[in-house]
């Protein structure tokens, strides 16, 4: 019923910048906590940043000061700007939210298919 797409990712340089977008489509009544995972090949997922609906962001130590989250409330949209890239950042990334949909009586989590970003040094 609900669907998240992410887009953005792709091959640069390190040092350079990419902006990873996604985008929930589908029945939706509420989207709450939106964020960014991220899983390296033989790594676990781990968690790249937050936002709470209210703009209230976290992130991980990793990427504090070089990566960006932002949200599109009326657009159902959440954002990852990335600078000063670095090879340790190329991973699968993938979108997450809390929806609650047709059916749904409290937000469930929901993943996107992710995007991957190579960072080349």
């Amino acid at each position: 019923q609900v669907q998240l797409v992410e887009s953005g990712g792709g091959l640069v340089q390190a040092g350079g910048s990419l902006r990873l977008s996604c985008a929930a489509s589908g029945v939706i009544f509420s989207i709450g906590d939106m964020g960014w995972y991220r899983q390296a090949p033989g790594k676990q997922r781990e968690l790249v940043a937050t936002m709470t609906r209210g703009g209230i962001s976290t992130y991980a130590d990793s990427v504090k000061a070089r990566f960006t989250i932002s949200r599109d409330n009326t657009r159902n949209m959440v954002y990852l700007q990335m600078n000063s890239l670095k090879s340790e950042d190329s991973a699968d990334y993938y979108c997450n939210a809390n929806v609650r949909s047709l059916g749904d009586i409290t937000p469930q989590p929901t993943w996107g298919k992710g995007t991957l970003v190579t960072v080349s040094s």
